[in-house]
């Protein structure tokens, strides 16, 4: 019945069906075929899957993004990196590296940080005499940081599905998300120096105190959101609609480049965009929970440590799985699908659960711009104009930096978990 499970869903992915279509019908089908459940427990157990409060955080964060891209507060933020890191060889790329980390640690979004930074710096790397394959793969990389460093929606999913504290999870996230940014940074110095790249004219002191003031507000959320689940003024479901509500004020009041019109737009995108991820969420429940109801987290777990007892072949073999996972269904969706499988093997093992949940969370972040179905490929195909085939190529360097980032985060858990350890 699981092998007749996973071939149909093989089947529909090969023939391009939609991912939330081939998780729902894969499991209605096998249902069909080899049980006499009714198919009305589907779209119950779809709304079972997606009816959680920790997951309300989800279109709040989405809305920030949104808010934050046509607000003003990442052309700020980039102004910002910019003044920091500019005047080094290779800056300009640094910038965006940099941009990347600070957009995405206060939007939670990969696809939307794609989009604010590259909109802005595809052209401006091009003028400066970077390769266009360069630049349109650095940005489709460095967005994934937004999937590591909090917030982040696949730890919300991770949380909501393991019952694991997501503001552990939150405090997790900040170390790998360094080091992936710093890998990256020192690729955009060698890359620069290989090809003999002057470096942006310095910023003067003036001029780095103007920038950070002028970003002083859109700095702010992470702030707002970190301190408030840490100095217990909130839960990490009600940061996502402080958050919100504070890039809308930020927004219109302050930096007054958002008006009336303009947030009903970004609302509504937002609530495009929350759909998509829910149906994917709901679909990938319904598809988890049969694997479950099948006894395959106990298999997977027997058939691992009869290969091996070996924490570090198990851990191996578990990035394996979630890499080959994540090179066709998004982080999300492999979350709700992959955790309750993972968890037991993973406690059996004495691995903390907030680690599983950041090696899951750094390997979706790889699986966003790792070829054939990494959706950042796809999202800055759209905003360089250029096809995938060429941006696949750009991207094969961060794919092994990325690699070996995650090898660092898999089998030096301090890296994750010295924050959370001081913390609790």
């Amino acid at each position: 019945m699981v092998t007749a499970l996973f071939l149909i869903l093989a089947f529909l992915l090969v023939f391009t069906v939609p991912v939330y279509i081939a998780l729902s019908f894969s499991t209605a089908i096998t249902l069909s075929l080899f049980t006499s459940i009714p198919l009305e427990v589907v779209p119950q157990r779809m709304f079972a899957g997606i009816d959680k409060f920790s997951l309300m955080a989800v279109p709040f964060f989405i809305l920030a993004a949104n808010v934050m891209k046509s607000g003003g507060l990442s052309a700020r933020i980039l102004k910002l990196a910019n003044a920091a890191v500019g005047h080094f060889k290779g800056g300009l790329a640094m910038t965006v590296v940099v941009a990347c980390m600070f957009f995405g640690a206060v939007s939670g979004s990969s696809p939307a940080t794609v989009i604010a930074i590259g909109g802005l710096m595809i052209p401006a790397l091009t003028r400066a005499g970077y390769e266009e394959k360069f630049s349109v793969g650095l940005i489709s990389s460095s967005a994934a940081v937004a999937v590591i460093i909090p917030p982040s929606i696949g730890m919300i999913v991770y949380g909501s599905v393991t019952g694991v504290s997501v503001g552990d999870l939150f405090m997790a996230g900040i170390g790998p998300g360094i080091l992936y940014g710093l890998a990256f940074i020192g690729y955009s110095y060698y890359y620069a120096v290989k090809n003999n790249l002057k470096p942006e004219k310095s910023s003067s002191p003036k001029e780095l105190w103007l920038a950070f003031k002028d970003s002083f507000w859109a700095l702010g959320i992470p702030v707002v959101i970190i301190g408030g689940i840490y100095g217990g003024f909130f839960t990490p479901t009600e940061a996502a609609a402080v958050a919100a509500v504070y890039a809308i004020f930020v927004s219109l009041f302050i930096y007054k480049d958002l008006n009336i019109k303009s947030l009903m737009k970004e609302a509504i995108e937002s609530a495009v965009g929350t759909a998509q991820v829910m149906v994917l969420l709901a679909a990938a429940s319904v598809f988890a929970w049969l694997l479950t109801r099948q006894q395959v987290p106990q298999a997977l777990a027997e058939t691992l440590i009869s290969i091996s007892n070996s924490k570090i072949a198990i851990l191996l073999m578990m990035n394996i799985i979630l890499l080959i996972v994540g090179m066709f269904i998004d982080p999300a969706s492999s979350t709700m699908i992959l955790a309750p499988l993972f968890l037991p093997l993973a406690l059996a093992f004495s691995i903390d659960p907030v680690h599983l949940g950041i090696i899951m969370v750094v390997n979706g972040a790889i699986g966003m711009f790792t070829p054939p179905f990494g959706l950042n490929l796809f999202v800055a195909s759209g905003v360089s104009k250029l096809p995938i085939s060429r941006i696949v190529s750009g991207v094969i360097p961060f794919i092994i930096l990325s690699l070996i980032t995650l090898m660092l985060v898999t089998f030096v858990p301090q890296i994750s978990l010295w924050l959370p350890n001081i913390l609790r």
